[in-house]
């Protein structure tokens, strides 16, 4: 397999906080990959220098074989890197397809605002738009406003605002986090489909394991913001360092029926 998103040596500082301290992490093309540590570890501060929210200190973030270091977001976005976050970042004020519209209007951006408008292009996007909200499930939520949704439902909605770009790899921060087990699960299959059926890569980060280690093929561990151990669920789970990230706790046991 061929490598689409990699980093080499990423460390990153807060003040005196090290919060990065030359992590790496590799993700083939078309599979799931995850990303977990205890909290602290560096994870979302990863995410926040690939997708250019934060500018690491050193090292490097590479995407098929061109370096993005150091890319606005609005770039890294362009190039092909699709991302949600911990906290959903939707807009609460506008109604869920207007949500969608939104999103395809930063991906298709024409000369002018006539030919964006004009009735083919309009009629288009908002069919793209209801097909994606149906994939995800929630297309009978579209003409209610994006604020009345339920936390879960609006994870739904980013998800499906972020695959309107067609992104060659989608980040999820936390995709279960304070999410019902039955969407929990949906998500899960939602993933599966785009995975197994478009060739879609995923990296993810989250906490729970289950649902990790479900989905992901390769699974890379942070602790104190350096990566200790990347490859299978079998075998991230009985390394003896992943065992001590976690203060000791067996993911073998955690996530036992």
């Amino acid at each position: 397999m061929t490598a689409l998103l990699r980093t080499e040596g990423i460390t990153k500082a807060y003040g005196g906080v090290q919060a990065l301290n030359g992590a790496a992490i590799t993700v083939e093309e078309g599979t799931v990959a995850g990303l977990i540590g205890p909290n602290g570890s560096g994870k979302t501060t990863l995410f926040n220098v690939i997708t250019g929210y934060a500018r690491p200190d050193a090292g490097q973030v590479w995407f098929r074989d061109r370096a993005i270091t150091g890319y606005a977001p609005e770039k890294v976005f362009a190039v092909g890197i699709g991302r949600t976050f911990q906290l959903t970042r939707i807009f609460p004020r506008l109604t869920v397809i207007e949500n969608m519209l939104v999103a395809a209007q930063a991906t298709d951006r024409p000369k002018n605002l006539l030919a964006w408008f004009g009735r083919d292009a309009w009629t288009q996007h908002r069919r793209r738009a209801m097909e994606l909200l149906a994939f995800v499930g929630i297309e009978r939520h579209a003409e209610l406003l994006a604020g009345s949704l339920s936390y879960g439902q609006r994870k739904l909605l980013e998800l499906a605002y972020v695959l309107v770009a067609d992104p060659a790899v989608v980040l999820l921060d936390e995709p279960a986090g304070g999410v019902n087990p039955t969407l929990i699960n949906h998500i899960a299959d939602r993933i599966r489909l785009l995975n197994r059926e478009q060739g879609k890569t995923f990296l993810l980060v989250e906490h729970n394991m289950e649902f990790v280690m479900g989905l992901c093929s390769t699974i890379t561990v942070l602790e104190s913001g350096a990566d200790v151990v990347s490859g299978p669920p079998d075998i991230v789970r009985t390394d003896k360092r992943v065992l001590d990230a976690y203060l000791g706790v067996d993911l073998a046991e955690e996530d036992a029926p």
